[in-house]
């Protein structure tokens, strides 16, 4: 998808040549999604206000080119070299590591921000979070270390659940962590945890049927941008199985899930619009320390939970940053 948020606010006066040298020294953005911003509005204006802190305004002093692969990670590449042949000053790289390493590879001069719940030492985007190298620096979510918190969580929920599920896409990076560390935490409080993995919506609908077979009994949902963009799959398939999840993001919590826990994705993205303002402004990345998300965020739907007939523990109440009713 391409499309250009353009200078507003010129009146009719100021139109040929005046129009055309704002054009060129205003500087341009480019927005390099893993997924779609559609549906994710919240997140593009959370970044815009990130931008805003920094003292630039879309429409007024910077405007976004946006390149989104729609989850077909073959076409990141060829989208990060567009954005560098338009000449934009600064490359927003968000919805997944895919889009970072794609921006990484594209070029060595426009500096990349990006924002994604990877490692980014990991995933060989920076050598140091501290002082990264080259030209990218950004915000991590932390996705993997959460994990083992949400099982506590989901275990606090349905304490006498014994066959736990984890869901995972084997194309996300970080699979093998998140698997590993899941298997760990289960073995910790005595629960055995299956793991089963869906790359696909019809992969999703087979792998809730199946887990249904095998008697799981509450799922942990782990951090995908598939798994993003089917949330409303996820939890129409939980309430239609009856079965207890928790997820990674509030986003699915929204729209139907029985909880989540993370990082604020809103958080990380204003805080990814700030660090772009700066790079606008001269400032270096290899000089811009990797953030790591400060906000987390445990969300419960207990509308949900009483459609499951679970009660809500007041441990768990009292620790909620939001309770939807």
């Amino acid at each position: 998808m391409k499309r250009r948020e353009f200078i507003a606010g010129i009146g009719s006066a100021a139109a040929g040549p005046l129009l055309a040298r704002a054009q060129q020294v205003i500087p341009i953005v480019g927005s390099l999604a893993v997924g779609s911003h559609e549906g994710q509005e919240a997140s593009v204006t959370a970044f815009q206000t990130g931008l805003n802190e920094a003292g630039y305004v879309v429409g007024r002093n910077v405007a976004i080119e946006f390149r989104e692969a729609n989850n077909q990670l073959d076409k990141l590449p060829g989208l990060a070299a567009n954005l560098v042949s338009h000449g934009v000053n600064a490359i927003f790289a968000w919805g997944g590591a895919a889009s970072a390493r794609a921006a990484k590879v594209a070029t060595e001069r426009i500096p990349v921000v990006f924002v994604n719940g990877q490692d980014p030492i990991e995933m060989g985007l920076v050598t140091s979070i501290n002082r990264p190298d080259g030209n990218i620096t950004g915000v991590s979510f932390m996705a993997v270390e959460l994990g083992p918190k949400r099982l506590g969580l989901l275990n606090e929920l349905v304490p006498n659940a014994k066959r736990y599920a984890l869901l995972v896409d084997p194309n996300a990076p970080q699979t093998d962590s998140i698997i590993s560390g899941l298997r760990a935490a289960a073995s910790n409080i005595g629960r055995m945890i299956e793991v089963f993995g869906a790359s696909s919506s019809r992969e999703i609908d087979a792998a809730f049927a199946d887990l249904t077979k095998r008697g799981i009994e509450a799922l942990v949902v782990e951090s995908s941008v598939l798994f993003t963009n089917r949330r409303v799959q996820l939890a129409t398939l939980a309430a239609a199985y009856r079965l207890p999840a928790i997820y990674y993001d509030r986003i699915t919590a929204e729209v139907g899930g029985l909880m989540s826990y993370g990082a604020s994705s809103k958080d990380a993205m204003r805080q990814g619009g700030i660090y772009v303002g700066r790079v606008l402004k001269g400032e270096k990345p290899a000089d811009l320390p990797v953030m790591q998300a400060g906000k987390f965020e445990l969300v419960l739907n207990l509308q949900t939970a009483r459609a499951l007939n679970l009660s809500v523990p007041t441990s768990l109440l009292a620790q909620a940053d939001q309770v939807i009713e």
